[in-house]
């Protein structure tokens, strides 16, 4: 007898439908499997074996032949083993099950029958509703994510025994439901930090309040204790709050990654990733033998946070360049080739030199000479270029650490970012794929930024006086335009311009010589 369950495989952040084939016949006690499964999948056959054995059921000692369409796409994971002991079990007339064909079922199997969660539930249930399924029978512990996935029945199942209950109508589960709208909109303003826990730096939450309302890069420069990390660790409560779309991308991204807390369904606050600087590259950008998204993808829509930008591996940093660019990263290996989303805010931290206190207003560099230009140079020119804010973090003296007045709360900067925000998306509303003047291109600027001559005069003497680069002047025009939609200006004045040129730190030719 031939039954087909379906099952599902993920390749990137999206999910393909797999048909499970199983013929069990009279002729043979052989048991195989085609259609390119990975050892995980082959290694089913005990595992199923074992867990129908423990709720009185058996294998028959027949010839089945499993076949899992299509043949060439790899099937990976032990995620299969529920759709398969399903079809075996249908395909022998141990089970009736007349409803079989209207779900997803997929599950990892162990030995007592119980079943394990798995990875990439919420791909699966997109798939599953766009493929007009009915239902998608997965672990329980995996209901409340793909519950955020509606027009879907979704039965989260502790075991073996309660799957055939349900297909063969002997107990009908009721599904999970949430309100995802209510859950997503509850969530949305829960923060752990907050910028008014940030005594003094006045002038860098400003800084990073333009960086938020823009998506630009950061970067910090000060000597340690000076609060760099505390700073990057609060940029994510001044951001906008998602978008539903946005939320979505991201936690599809993060339940392929196996990364999503059992009780969150939807993620509802923008990921802040904060990798060590031991990294490998791979680990970064993603791949692997199997590739899987990296912390670039896992900060999708949020921030990625480089602590001690020097002492990463320069491989490991140039890699991110062309992500950084293209907001996207291609995995290419031999049979296929996979794309994840990578459009993050880069926020770095460095100190200014070995020592750590080179420009410290009260200690002593006690560098070699040459050795603050060194330490620089581990940072490349390209990968600089695309970050339009660098930031000098002076210590806070014991006069500000002391005061008991509450600093400005993230809400506060928060609502500003929000306007400002709101003025970019009207601007870029007519432009795919652009967002935020971070993403502004060179024809773009000139459409966009045009300053009065006031501040096309100072513009000039800045690149003159402080040996300003050239690849700073798009840089300083990118921030000018977000700190003149902070002000609600339509174009870029003299004192918009003023203040962009002093977050060029580092491409002044002065700086560590």
């Amino acid at each position: 007898m031939l039954v087909k369950t379906y099952g599902s495989t993920l390749q990137g952040i999206d999910a393909i439908t797999i048909t499970i084939e199983v013929e069990v016949s009279q002729s043979g006690i052989r048991f195989h499997m085609v259609g390119l499964p990975d050892n995980a999948v082959k290694e089913s056959q005990q595992r199923i074996e074992a867990a129908l054995r423990f709720h009185g059921l058996k294998i028959p000692g027949k010839k089945i032949v499993i076949n899992m369409a299509p043949a060439d796409l790899r099937k990976e994971g032990a995620s299969y083993d529920l759709p398969i002991a399903i079809g075996i079990l249908a395909a022998s007339e141990q089970i009736l099950a007349p409803s079989l064909e209207k779900y997803v079922i997929m599950g990892e199997l162990s030995l007592d029958g119980s079943i394990k969660p798995i990875k990439g539930v919420l791909p699966i249930a997109i798939q599953a509703r766009k493929e007009g399924f009915d239902g998608f029978i997965l672990p329980l512990e995996n209901a409340h994510e793909a519950a955020v996935v509606d027009k879907l029945n979704i039965y989260g199942v502790k075991n073996l025994k309660e799957v055939i209950d349900l297909l063969s109508g002997k107990n009908m589960l009721e599904p999970t439901i949430i309100d995802t709208r209510a859950e997503f909109e509850q969530k949305q303003h829960l923060f752990d930090n907050d910028f008014s826990d940030v005594k003094g730096q006045e002038s860098v939450k400003r800084a990073m309040e333009i960086g938020a309302a823009g998506g630009h890069n950061i970067i910090l420069i000060g000597a340690p204790g000076a609060g760099k990390t505390m700073l990057a660790k609060r940029i994510s409560t001044i951001l906008p709050p998602f978008t539903l779309q946005e939320a979505l991308e991201a936690t599809k991204i993060h339940s392929v990654a196996g990364s999503l807390d059992k009780e969150t369904s939807l993620m509802t606050q923008r990921p802040f990733r904060s990798p060590h600087h031991t990294i490998s590259d791979v680990a970064l950008v993603g791949g692997g033998a199997y590739p899987q998204p990296g912390e670039i993808s896992l900060a999708h829509n949020g921030v990625l946070f480089l602590d001690e930008l020097p002492e990463f591996k320069r491989t490991v940093l140039e890699v991110m360049r062309q992500p950084m660019e293209d907001r996207d990263i291609t995995i290419s290996r031999a049979k296929t080739s996979i794309t994840y989303p990578s459009n993050f805010m880069l926020v770095a931290s460095m100190n200014p030199c070995p020592c750590g206190y080179y420009n410290h207003p009260t200690k002593m560099c006690n560098c070699n000479p040459g050795s603050v230009q060194k330490y620089l140079n581990k940072i490349s020119g390209p990968l600089l270029d695309r970050i339009d804010i660098h930031l000098e973090v002076v210590p806070v003296p014991f006069e500000k650490l002391a005061e008991m007045k509450e600093g400005e709360k993230s809400e506060k900067i928060r609502e500003r970012v929000i306007a400002a925000r709101a003025i970019q998306t009207e601007r870029f509303k007519e432009v795919p794929h652009i967002h935020s003047n971070a993403q502004m291109t060179s024809r773009m600027l000139r459409e966009f930024c045009l300053i009065d001559p006031q501040g096309a005069k100072i513009l000039k003497e800045a690149m003159n006086r402080l040996s300003l680069s050239a690849r700073a002047y798009d840089r300083i025009l990118r921030v000018g335009r977000t700190i003149a939609d902070l002000d609600r200006s339509k174009n870029i004045s003299a004192t918009h311009i003023a203040e962009a040129v002093t977050y060029r730190s580092l491409d002044r030719e002065s700086w560590g010589r």
